[in-house]
């Protein structure tokens, strides 16, 4: 390639073949010109595929509102048991249901918890059931 004044790039003459090196080089038995190159295949099918991976990952990953949708879901579960067993303590009916329905929802909520004050509060809170409830057990067989 020339590299000519104002002209810009010229060529110097077009694509040659390879040649054999001349003497003793390096050669591969089989391999020159007598054997034809294997056709490649396009892999046109990976884009779609790579595509339909990408799409179903955006779909699964969720936003911080969806997080805070289900976050005030389970909070609201939790709460809703709080006060049917509030209202049980002031009648002064509480019962191992009202507890295992706590236990139970406490367990069932604390996945996708990611706040450390949150996990402790509900700890205390199936600990204190735990305890209420054995009570109860406690009260059952003593009477």
């Amino acid at each position: 390639m020339k590299v000519g004044g104002s002209s810009g790039v010229t060529s110097n003459g077009g694509a040659g073949r390879a040649r054999p090196a001349a003497g003793g080089g390096f050669n591969l038995p089989g391999v020159g010109g007598a054997g034809a190159a294997a056709p490649t295949a396009r892999a046109t099918g990976v884009t779609g595929v790579a595509s339909l991976d990408a799409l179903l990952a955006l779909q699964e990953a969720e936003g911080p509102l969806e997080r805070r949708r289900k976050a005030m879901g389970r909070a609201g579960r939790i709460l809703d048991v709080l006060e049917d067993l509030k209202l049980a303590v002031l009648d002064g009916e509480v019962s191992s249901g009202h507890l295992d329905r706590l236990l139970r929802a406490v367990r069932d909520q604390r996945q996708g918890t990611e706040d450390d004050r949150l996990e402790g509060l509900l700890n205390e809170i199936e600990t204190r059931a735990a305890v209420e409830l054995a009570k109860l057990q406690r009260a059952k067989i003593a009477a």
